[in-house]
């Protein structure tokens, strides 16, 4: 089998997949997800965007497998994507502070005419955050390329109280989810454990 293609420039679903053996290439896909209507159901729109970017790659790789992602946040039904400027990730973590929000995030796997979609959901809870640490916050995270404009990973953890479900899909690649669509297509990522 030709080697897995990341259809993604993410450098934390690099990492996430590095966790394993299995040797694969990141490619960005030319997909324009503001394209993609949103009607209520987060779960829904973020495998009919994850859906697509692999559409949009496998014209250029018929024969290898994919694996494309897409994470929103939501609040209140409202999505939280990438913010689009400074005051913009300001806004959105001043929104979600001292609050209970959702991180949906939707896998693809796809290889030839099978093609493989699910989402998974979690729960993350911030503390209260005030103004300076919001500005403290970003001026050590850039949020430019995180929906919700906040990271999980490392000291971006300061500012959640708790989480409930996959730490890994609030990263952007959740692995149980992604370990299942990869079997449907022959790839057991229990053949790929890396020794730490």
């Amino acid at each position: 089998m030709n080697k897995l293609i990341l259809g993604s420039q993410s450098p934390r679903r690099r990492e996430i997949l590095n966790y394993f053996t299995i040797p694969f290439t990141q490619e960005a896909p030319s997909f324009d997800e503001t394209q993609v209507p949103y009607h209520g159901d987060p779960a829904a729109f973020v495998c009919e965007v994850s859906s697509k970017k692999a559409l949009c790659l496998q014209d250029k790789f018929p024969d290898s497998p994919l694996l494309t992602a897409d994470t929103i946040v939501s609040l209140d039904g409202r999505l939280f994507m990438k913010p689009e400027s400074p005051a913009e990730a300001t806004s959105m973590l001043s929104e979600l502070a001292g609050k209970k929000h959702s991180v949906f995030t939707g896998v693809t796997v796809a290889l030839g005419q099978e093609r493989y979609v699910a989402a998974e959901e979690s729960l993350v809870e911030f503390h209260p955050l005030t103004e300076k640490e919001i500005r403290a916050y970003h001026e050590s995270f850039h949020p430019m390329d995180k929906a919700g404009a906040y990271a999980i990973q490392r000291g971006g953890s300061v500012i959640v109280k708790r989480i409930e479900g996959c730490y890994y899909n609030i990263m952007g690649l959740p692995l149980n989810t992604t370990r299942r669509l990869l079997a449907k297509i022959g790839i057991d990522l229990w053949d790929f454990l890396k020794s730490v």
